[in-house]
């Protein structure tokens, strides 16, 4: 641990989490695995600072994470007073939904840690770190600044994080500093294979049945493969709050695809857009120009449908990105 130095977080942000008392801990709409680590942990990691957290999502937390401590103490809608706002992976405040919109009134400060190259910096006091694999590892990184030692649900709770965005340490942002992350989380009691085997490895019936569904769907042209998925599908399928299981990454790994994306049709008449790359490829352009964010490799956007004008209006721009990163780089292979 002597040699692994941490990132250091703004200093105004570690003053606005040590003088105040309750604070509201405000992760992104329709959260994954990153989402739901980083919240947690860092719920975690107030409480060992004698602090009152609360976690707040719009979205309930996807229920394969369960077991994370602190998941059943969760919230959709924010009560009583609040000294601070910490919102923990999302690149903008529409991300944040209705949490976000119900405490805004009251002119809160807000401490942004996120590690969204798309981030648009909305906060009082912004930690954006590009290079970090996930905005649990900025946890990590935080309680190693404010000498909180790593409990193991603290440990537990970021390894989680970190394991879903990166696939399993399989993304292209994995570097020698997050495996000894990972290791050092290891070595504080997170059970590495535990929660691999928990997030990673398995899917419940709903999704499979979603699969099902959406396989038949598939389309690939020009280097770009994607897949609908209708309301009335996630309704007799019974997936109404939950991601599509690892399905875009599962497009993405197709020969021949050098970008994957699924399209959602959401009950609120919008569409939810996820987007993965292979190595080489940046689809975060794409994302940020209609109102998203994320990677380079993986991102995503909710914009208005219907799905199928949604659907034309995107693979039209992911064809054009494609293409002239294709003419700019003769080395790119799907």
């Amino acid at each position: 641990m002597k040699t692994l130095e941490p990132r250091i977080p703004p200093a105004k942000g570690i003053e606005l989490i040590r003088n105040a008392q309750r604070i509201a801990i405000i992760t992104h709409i329709s959260p994954d695995g990153d989402a739901a680590g980083s919240a947690l942990g860092l719920s975690a990691l107030l409480w060992e600072l004698n602090k009152e957290p609360v976690v707040l999502c719009q979205d309930p937390l996807p229920a394969p994470f369960h077991f994370l401590p602190g998941f059943h103490a969760a919230r959709q809608k924010a009560t009583g007073p609040f000294d601070l706002i910490i919102s923990v992976d999302a690149s903008d405040p529409e991300r944040l939904g209705k949490p976000l919109q119900d405490l805004a009134p009251k002119q809160l400060p807000l401490f942004v840690i996120d590690h969204h190259i798309t981030n648009v910096h909305f906060g009082t006091v912004d930690w954006v770190e590009p290079t970090a694999s996930s905005a649990a590892e900025l946890i990590f990184d935080l309680a190693l600044a404010m000498q909180v030692s790593l409990t193991v649900d603290i440990a537990t709770c970021i390894l989680t994080g970190m394991l879903t965005d990166t696939r399993g340490l399989r993304t292209s942002n994995v570097t020698g500093r997050t495996l000894c992350v990972v290791a050092a989380l290891t070595n504080a009691g997170a059970p590495f294979s535990e929660i691999t085997e928990r997030v990673l490895n398995h899917y419940t019936l709903p999704q499979v049945r979603l699969w099902a569904e959406a396989l038949p769907r598939v389309q690939i042209k020009n280097g770009v493969i994607w897949t609908t998925v209708t309301r009335s599908m996630r309704e007799h399928t019974g997936l109404k709050n939950q991601h599509d299981g690892g399905l875009v990454s599962f497009l993405t790994a197709v020969n021949k695809a050098y970008i994957g994306v699924v399209f959602t049709e959401t009950a609120e008449g919008k569409v939810e857009i996820s987007m993965r790359s292979v190595p080489g490829v940046n689809i975060a352009n794409v994302a940020f120009a209609l109102g998203g964010g994320g990677h380079p490799q993986a991102a995503g956007c909710t914009i208005v449908g219907p799905l199928e004008s949604a659907t034309e209006k995107v693979i039209a721009a992911l064809h054009e990105t494609l293409q002239q990163q294709l003419a700019a780089n003769s080395e790119l292979r799907p």
